[in-house]
């Protein structure tokens, strides 16, 4: 279907193609578009079901390997085993579902948004309808405080301006003028004579017709995004995945390895088949998805005390793993408010920042900071002694809180003054003026573009004194409003005078006293931030609808902007082949005049060249790239409903610096997850070394399969999981991110592995062979008290890649100390209960062998502790 630009026709044309007039259709034409077009709502898509939600929680190979691991177990006669491992999977499945089950229903958002009731024009007369009946050639009413319905071209307006920043990003109001042919290619935010759906009228009254309704809307091509895009799986998720797939097979291996050596040997066949079972049931860590979920909990507790709100469990930890950052700019990285920050007057210029007392005394800025404020509508509205409204110009608002700052008492001046005349701001004269009887004659005040005021006034303030304005001094007044502008600020001029009447043909004799440059402020924090996570080694890329040198000034305010990034407008950016694009995507720091559909191709990009996104945002327009981003984060006060059902995080006091702290848990989480694959891998390796080397070597077996049972249920629960509450190392966020294609089981990492278990391994045969030299019949038990001692003992080296011999950092995860009192507990307790020891087949130690057992099982956490005191190493 061939796109129509609406913008782009004149109004008479507009109204021609939709066979509509300026006085509406008739209830009949209604009606019968009524049931062609259907009615004026976004489509709803089903929300997710409770029993998809539950089948995420299962859909992963290391699941399904504990799965088979406890059917194994069951089929065994070991219920103690089989149980532990249900227990756990019980306990992930638990946790996954309890945090996951609120549908993520951006289309609901959607529908919130909609506007219940519409002033509609119909034979020439004003009705208020169902605003669901809507039809395209409708011509609909608008007001002050107004939503918009629909689409529509304007047919008529007056002082009409809109906020659309939800839809555009753009953070001022925008003024609207039906009379305005655009080219095609107009941008979204450059459209004055359009309306759309999901933005409000903020000031004067407007007529538009009908141009989209429901889905075929701005809005409903956004909701339309955001449904087509698939749920994406986290780094954290797809790197499970792919260890899970390595176990299948390193388990079937470990298994018919050691259970042909047993053969070889001449052992029985039954206890062939159950040693080989109960070393493949050991090699697979049964605590992994309860760690990663319990880690991943711990995380969403701490988020939560910082105002976030996970609404899916994974996410906490792929912030950890983001490289770039991608955010919008309104109302994300600049608080959404417009303030003064900066003033010219007599070739003198000044930040008025709240501690520049100098210029807060100096009177020419005074006189300019004194005309604005009697020229906003607020004051005069007082002044007429009407009262105002509720709806504040942003810029009349900035003008009015910056003006306490230079002695001026903003609620005397209202009521003091008498207006006798005012002159609205329209698109058309560019600006707004109040007339004031003073002394028995009528003084002007005014501020608006200042090019239009620039040629309205005759004389102006100079060093010297009042001067007459003449083309010189014109251009050099046009010349300081582009170098403010080239700043990134929004400049106002003001001029007042006596007039000889209130009337705006008056205003041609004005002394023009200065500009007034405002600027979006960053938001509290954001700053320090950016340059916490650019420590980090993270990308931050600003994608906004505000103009070019706009983003520039803002993202040099931010510290978003080295000397080696670029700023980019996004019309610029289409223009490129994909190669040219994914390349420059590499330097660019911001991105302007973005659509919802360019941020959404900025993720997609940015993914395809192996990086992990986060996208920040809180309006509509933000919704489709929040959910294809690997992780999408929303404001949770000034953010839309749609931004929010969209996104996986939810920062509930919109402070920017709780992305550093997302940042930084996401890490946490990751590295004591990799400590706990550590730690298992490591002590199930010591395991299958153990037998494996016993039965090269043509020794007796070291273990029995129970013992190798109970040895897992010991060392695989309490141990393991207390990592997941290990707190962050000291460089946590001095990290560069790690690399997107990196494994849980990289090459140097097993390394790490190897080395650890074959420390124990070597410390469990050598008590083995001690044992069968001087006391045979406790050998078995010595080998089994030594691999298993040794593995707890072991905790301590995966901790933490420092040293934790000190009080200090020994204490400071204590379920780590309570998981070693209690799994020692339940490792010497068979040894001296009689039904276990018979089950496992212990003996009873005397003195002397504990000692040797003691000693060769803590000499593993020695050397490992002298290592790391000397080599620091990261897992």
């Amino acid at each position: 279907m061939t796109e129509t630009y609406w913008h782009a026709e004149a109004v008479d044309d507009v109204l021609r193609r939709l066979d509509s007039t300026r006085g509406g259709l008739s209830e009949d034409e209604s009606a019968r578009r009524l049931a062609t077009a259907g009615p004026n709502r976004v489509s709803r898509t089903r929300p997710l079901p409770a029993i998809r939600i539950l089948a995420r929680q299962l859909a992963s190979v290391v699941v399904f390997l504990l799965g088979a691991a406890a059917l194994v177990a069951l089929a065994l006669g070991d219920h103690v085993e089989a149980a532990a491992i249900a227990v756990v999977l019980l306990l992930n499945t638990a946790i996954g579902f309890v945090t996951e089950f609120r549908a993520r229903r951006a289309m609901d958002a959607l529908l919130r948004l909609q506007v219940s009731q519409a002033t509609v024009v119909r034979a020439g007369h004003s009705h208020i309808i169902d605003a669901s009946t809507l039809v395209p050639g409708d011509v609909f009413e608008l007001g002050a405080g107004q939503a918009v319905p629909a689409d529509g071209r304007l047919v008529s307006a007056v002082e009409f301006r809109t906020m659309e920043a939800a839809l555009t990003g753009e953070s001022l109001p925008v003024s609207k003028h039906p009379a305005a042919v655009l080219p095609p290619d107009a941008h979204l935010s450059d459209r004055i004579n359009m309306v759309y759906t999901g933005t409000s009228v903020t000031t004067g009254t407007g007529r538009a017709v009908v141009t989209s309704t429901g889905g075929a809307t701005e809005l409903g091509r956004i909701g339309t995004l955001v449904a087509a895009l698939p749920d994406e799986r986290t780094p954290l998720e797809r790197r499970l995945d792919v260890l899970g797939r390595r176990l299948v097979w390193l388990t079937l291996a470990i298994a018919a390895l050691v259970a042909g050596l047993e053969a070889l040997h001449g052992a029985p066949a039954g206890l062939v088949i159950e040693t080989g079972i109960a070393l493949a049931v050991a090699a697979v860590p049964e605590a992994l998805p309860a760690v990663v979920t319990i880690a991943l909990a711990v995380g969403l507790r701490r988020m939560a005390r910082r105002h976030a709100l996970v609404r899916r469990l994974p996410s906490v930890e792929a912030l950890g793993s983001t490289t770039v950052i991608c955010t919008d700019k309104t109302r994300t990285l600049t608080s959404g408010d417009m303030s003064v920050v900066r003033l010219w007057s007599a070739d003198t210029e000044a930040n008025i920042a709240d501690a520049d007392t100098a210029a807060h005394a100096d009177e020419r800025f005074r006189a300019v900071m004194r005309a604005a404020v009697l020229a906003s509508r607020e004051q005069a509205a007082h002044g007429d002694g009407g009262s105002a409204g509720a709806r504040r110009d942003p810029v009349d608002a900035a003008v009015l809180q910056a003006a306490p700052r230079f002695g001026i008492d903003v609620d005397a001046l209202a009521a003091t003054r008498h207006v006798v005349g005012l002159v609205p701001f329209s698109s058309d004269r560019k600006l707004m003026a109040a007339f004031e009887r003073v002394d028995g004659g009528v003084v002007a005040y005014a501020k608006g573009a200042p090019g239009r005021l620039v040629e309205l006034s005759a004389r102006w303030l100079t060093a010297g004194g009042v001067e007459r304005l003449d083309g010189n001094g014109r251009a050099h007044l046009l010349g300081v409003n582009r170098r403010l502008a080239a700043e990134g600020l929004r400049v106002l001029a003001v001029a007042y005078g006596s007039v000889d009447d209130a009337r705006e043909a008056a205003l041609g004799q004005l002394t023009f006293a200065g500009f007034l440059g405002f600027m979006d402020p960053p938001a509290r924090g954001v700053k320090a931030t950016i340059a916490r996570l650019r420590a980090a080694g993270l990308r931050t890329v600003m994608l906004t609808g505000d103009q070019r040198l706009t983003a520039a000034a803002v993202g040099r305010e931010l510290g978003l902007l080295s000397s080696e990034d670029q700023v980019i407008d996004g019309r610029d950016l289409n223009r490129l082949t994909n190669d040219e694009r994914s390349d420059r995507l590499t330097r660019v720091a911001a991105v302007s005049r973005v659509t919802p559909e360019d941020k959404l191709r900025i993720v997609a990009e940015l993914q395809a060249r192996g990086e992990i996104v986060a996208m920040l945002g809180d309006g509509i327009n933000d919704a489709a790239a929040l959910k294809k981003a690997d992780v999408g984060v929303a404001m949770g006060i000034r953010g839309t409903d749609v931004a929010k059902e969209a996104a996986d995080i939810v920062l509930q006091d919109d402070r920017f610096e709780t992305i550093a702290a997302a940042v930084e848990e996401g890490r946490i989480i990751y590295d004591n997850v990799r400590k706990f694959v550590f730690y298992l891998f490591s002590c199930n390796l010591a395991e299958v070394l153990v037998m494996l080397v016993a039965g090269l070597a043509n020794l007796p077996s070291p273990l029995r399969p129970l013992q190798i049972l109970w040895i897992n249920l010991v060392t695989d629960t309490l141990p393991a999981l207390a990592l997941a509450m290990e707190p962050g190392e000291p460089d946590v966020m001095l990290r560069a991110p790690r690399s997107p294609q990196q494994t849980i089981l990289s090459r140097d990492f097993f390394r790490q592995i190897a080395l650890y278990g074959g420390l124990i391994t070597a410390s469990t045969l050598a008590v083995f062979l001690w044992a069968l030299a001087y006391a045979p019949a406790q050998s078995v038990t010595m080998s089994f008290m030594t691999l298993a001692l040794a593995q707890i003992l072991h905790l301590g080296n995966a901790r933490s890649e420092r040293t934790v011999l000190s009080p200090a950092r020994a204490l400071a995860n204590r379920y780590a100390m309570g998981a070693v009192i209690v799994s020692v507990a339940l490792l010497v307790a068979p040894a001296y209960l009689a039904p276990l020891a018979t089950l496992l087949d212990i003996t009873p130690l005397g003195a002397s062998e504990w000692l040797v057992v003691l000693a060769a099982s803590s000499s593993t956490a020695l050397v490992g502790q002298a290592l790391k005191s000397r080599f620091p190493s990261r897992y």
